[in-house]
């Protein structure tokens, strides 16, 4: 028989502004800990060194965190011109270096090859698996892997100031899968100058934004206070951008108990996921195809 998860059902999402320093698990288990939670995950790994948006959920936002994965994501970095590393940033030990540096004119004209959806291949520092292992982990034993390229899409790429000739800031708006690093380096080797993430933040995922966001000290002296739950976002915040349908009591029972239930006078197309809501409420995230609504995550709230 199964262990029971011991914690609090806490249901809902805390946007932490992550600092330098940490793993992101090492956020979800510090505040999964002082909220004392049976259930936490994030939406989005961020690296040691970068800092910024980390989207940790509890409870029932868990079953939203593939949707905050997929979200649109936006990055404020710096490149470090003339050094590229074994991890594509600051962590890496040096592997090519360079005595050239890239003027704003040949940055501005390399930029468009880096919009769009674009072929990137990702670092062999990477959380992606090969044979059922981390890409990290091999990299980390000496054997790192010749990651397959993949089409990422980066709606945005704006070049936000040149500090001196070795630096290069930038703010980049970009869909799943899209690696920061990558972009450095392949900048870099397009250049002739080489090139690594010497800084590198999150500003915004999906529905959440850096505005709205609290620091570890500051929410760990919110829990001091007992008020922890004060900084918790409704677990529909991830459901912003998805199209909402409410249905009536009745209905919204049904699709609880996983039955589909028949909806007239709606126009979605097929497939579209929905966030069902019965009073003001989140039911389900549900599929829709041909007048009928099938569930596809029950929330139990």
């Amino acid at each position: 028989m199964a262990r029971r998860r011991k914690g609090l059902d806490i249901n809902g999402w805390l946007v932490l502004d992550k600092a330098v320093g940490p793993t992101s698990t090492d956020m979800v288990n510090r505040v999964r800990w002082l909220l004392k939670a049976k259930k936490a995950g994030h939406a989005g790994t961020l690296d040691p060194l970068a800092s910024g948006i980390l989207p940790i959920a509890f409870g029932e936002a868990t079953k939203c965190i593939h949707l905050s994965m997929d979200a649109e994501k936006t990055y404020e970095f710096t490149v470090r011109w003339g050094v590229e590393t074994t991890t594509d940033d600051a962590e890496g030990a040096p592997v090519e270096t360079s005595a050239e540096r890239p003027d704003e004119a040949a940055i501005r004209a390399a930029m468009p090859g880096y919009t769009g959806i674009i072929s990137q291949r990702p670092p062999a520092f990477s959380a992606i698996k090969v044979d059922g292992e981390r890409a990290y982990d091999l990299a980390r034993d000496g054997e790192p892997p010749e990651l397959a390229p993949r089409e990422v899409e980066i709606f945005d790429l704006e070049l936000t100031g040149m500090p001196d000739p070795d630096h290069a800031a930038f703010r980049m708006v970009c869909g799943k899968g899209t690696y920061v690093r990558s972009l450095a380096r392949d900048l870099g080797r397009d250049l002739g100058c080489f090139g690594h993430v010497s800084a590198l933040r999150r500003t915004a995922v999906g529905a959440f934004r850096l505005e709205g966001a609290i620091s570890l000290a500051d929410f760990e002296s919110l829990c001091d206070k007992r008020a922890g739950h004060e900084a918790l976002l409704p677990v529909e915040t991830a459901l912003d951008d998805i199209p909402a349908l409410a249905l009536t009591g009745e209905q919204a029972n049904r699709l609880r108990n996983g039955q589909p239930v028949r909806v007239l006078n709606f126009t979605s197309p097929d497939d579209q996921i929905l966030c069902v809501m019965h009073d003001r409420k989140p039911v389900a995230l549900a599929r829709y195809r041909a007048e009928m609504v099938e569930p596809v995550r029950v929330f139990n709230l």
